[in-house]
């Protein structure tokens, strides 16, 4: 399923704190709106109310004890004004219906309503049948009305009253009304609107104020995880976010610090080896002089001394190796290794480094013809040495050598058939000083013979590799560009 993308920090604040103004505003501008069509109405429906109770005193003493159809239509009309109409009831007899909305009423404005029986709730007609005054809001033909149900009472001379029985009903519009509420409701919406619009820049600009910080905290981080341990971020004021700046600061400083301490511990260490196996050269020269010696006369020697006089000479050229190896190292940690860069046919480059160790009947060729690098041919050379001799070594027959080109790429793969590498030896292959069995003898090998390799590919501007392949055995793929570059940046 489709997850949706997450928002930045920035657009969650300004997304929450527009909700809250949202809420906010709306729960104000709903609630003043509540507050003052309450109020509005409930003013208007007091004046109405308080005008047919004038009205309705105004009428006594009536004509009729018992009116009629038309004492009950002066009735209404007395009870009628600009803005309502009105009808009245008696027993079984009505005033006459009042014109319906939008018709002139004779000698008054055309905005008089008019008041159907049928417009009348049961509940009103009940409540003002028990003798009490009542009032309903209705909406009748799309408009709001006010409607004010009344008994008549009667005051006698004894200042007693009395229920008349006659019923009088009025019509108020609330169109006027309606309408200031209307507008009431558009200006708190533009009101809130407004505010919203207000408290979403205010916010962007407090986000902006704020985020700007961590921004810059990021980008210091970036570049102190790219390398750049100079990296700072400028603090202001004195707040959480300034405080988080100090911490940065000192961090990348006491980080700053430990890797120039590393630095140099790693520079000294290079150079201590460096300068030993340097030192160690001469005297090393002379012991293989001496150890030549000891081998040439080794069978002349009694048995122990001759096996004593072989494992001295084997043991001196391994150290010379090792020194020699150490030395080459330090080179390439020290930058100043280089490519002495020819134009070499590189499947004779691969027949003469067979050649000169006595491999070419062990080893199986693929190598096609016309295929040519600019290559530095020492280096090549070694690394060819190193991976075949291991294939040899370690492996088992048949050992392949296999040459493929591209126009940008040489690529020279080292093959044998025997179990392969271990899952686990595979990612330390290439580990200085690493060996895949504790159990291999000390004379096969320093260690640093795959290493070396790695770092003459990349001295190329490549690389070697290695896997299993699926039939068994390990492959070693060593990739080198056809053009080599310079290390004065031209094209070699």
């Amino acid at each position: 399923m489709a997850r949706w993308p997450s928002l930045g920090l920035r657009a969650r604040l300004l997304s929450a704190f527009a909700l809250l103004c949202v809420v906010t505003a709306a729960g104000v501008a709903g609630g003043i709106y509540v507050h003052a069509r309450n109020d509005i109405l409930q003013r208007t429906q007091d004046a109405a109310v308080e005008a047919m109770r004038s009205r309705l005193e105004a009428l006594y003493p009536l004509r009729s004890a018992t009116p009629g159809p038309a004492e009950l239509g002066e009735i209404a009309r007395a009870m009628t004004d600009r803005n309502s109409s009105a009808v009245a009831f008696y027993q079984g007899a009505q005033s006459p219906a009042g014109p319906p909305p939008g018709q002139a009423v004779p000698g008054r404005p055309p905005r008089a309503p008019g008041l159907a029986p049928g417009t009348i709730s049961p509940e009103l007609r009940r409540t003002v049948a028990e003798g009490g005054m009542a009032w309903q809001r209705v909406v009748w033909q799309g408009e709001p009305f006010l409607i004010i149900g009344a008994p008549l009472v009667i005051t006698e001379p004894d200042r007693t009253t009395r229920v008349s029985g006659i019923e009088v009903y009025t019509a108020h519009s609330l169109v006027p009304e309606q309408r200031s509420i209307d507008g009431l409701a558009a200006w708190a919406w533009l009101t809130g609107g407004a505010a919203l619009v207000f408290a979403v820049v205010l916010a962007s600009l407090a986000t902006r104020g704020v985020l700007r910080p961590v921004r810059e905290l990021g980008r210091a981080a970036r570049l102190l995880g790219e390398g750049d341990l100079r990296a700072r971020v400028a603090v202001r004021g004195s707040d959480e976010l300034a405080d988080v700046a100090r911490t940065f600061n000192d961090t990348a400083a006491e980080l700053e610090r430990h890797v120039e301490q590393l630095r140099e511990m790693e520079a000294d260490s290079r150079r201590f080896v460096a300068d030993v196996s340097h030192e160690l050269r001469t005297p090393l020269a002379a012991l293989a002089a001496v150890a030549d010696v000891l081998d040439e006369e080794a069978a002349g020697l009694p048995e122990h001394a001759g096996r004593a006089a072989r494992l001295v000479s084997q043991e001196t050229l391994n150290l010379t190796g090792l020194v020699n190896d150490l030395i080459e190292i330090s080179r390439f940690d020290s930058g100043v290794a280089t490519l002495a860069l020819n134009e070499v046919d590189v499947a004779e480059l691969v027949r003469a480094t067979l050649r000169a160790r006595g491999w070419s009947e062990s080893v199986h060729t693929e190598l096609p013809p016309g295929v040519t690098a600019r290559l530095d041919p020492r280096r090549v050379d070694v690394i060819l040495a190193n991976l075949v001799g291991n294939a040899l070594r370690h492996g088992e027959p048949p050992v392949s050598v296999r040459l493929s080109a591209d126009p940008r790429w040489v690529a020279l793969e080292v093959r044998d058939h025997g179990p392969g590498l271990d899952e686990a030896v595979l990612p330390h292959v290439f580990d200085r000083f690493y060996k895949a069995s504790a159990a291999r003898a000390r004379s096969e090998g320093s260690g640093l013979g795959l290493a070396i390799a790695r770092e003459n590919a990349r001295l190329h501007r490549g690389d070697l590799t290695v896997v299993n392949a699926p039939d068994g055995g390990a492959v070693f793929t060593l990739r080198l560009p056809c053009r080599t570059h310079d290390p004065d940046g031209g094209s070699a």
